[in-house]
């Protein structure tokens, strides 16, 4: 089964930075628009950001925009997200998962991904 592993979460200080990593060993994310999505403490996941296959495409929640960057080595098969300006209420578990549906990147809609990982978790302390 095709599960992503996520990778880079720890704990930092507010305005500090991260670079989480994600990737899909033995499957190819060719095609897809992969998006990144938090769930923090008592709140539904939300989608944080997406980036389309090969066209460039991006799209960035409002909190996060000026402060994260998505990117992909197709190559490579992994998806980056650079977390700059960190800030407490950026405190959650990171995921991210493939859009079966879409190639070019849109607001993530929950029920169009797959592939979940186990998530990596990001603290912001204050």
């Amino acid at each position: 089964q095709v599960k992503f592993v996520e990778s880079g979460g720890a704990l930092v200080q507010s305005g500090g930075s991260l670079r989480l990593s994600c990737t899909t060993p033995g499957a190819t994310l060719d095609y897809y628009a992969i998006g990144w999505f938090r769930q923090a403490p008592g709140k539904e996941r939300e989608g944080v950001s997406c980036i389309g296959y090969r066209d460039g495409s991006t799209y960035y929640t409002d909190s996060v925009k000026g402060r994260f960057t998505i990117s992909r080595d197709n190559a490579k098969n992994t998806v980056y997200l650079q977390m700059d300006s960190l800030k407490p209420e950026d405190t959650a578990v990171y995921y991210c998962a493939a859009n079966l549906l879409r190639s070019t990147a849109t607001p993530p809609i929950e029920h169009e991904y797959a592939y979940w990982g186990q998530g990596t978790q990001v603290t912001v302390s204050s």
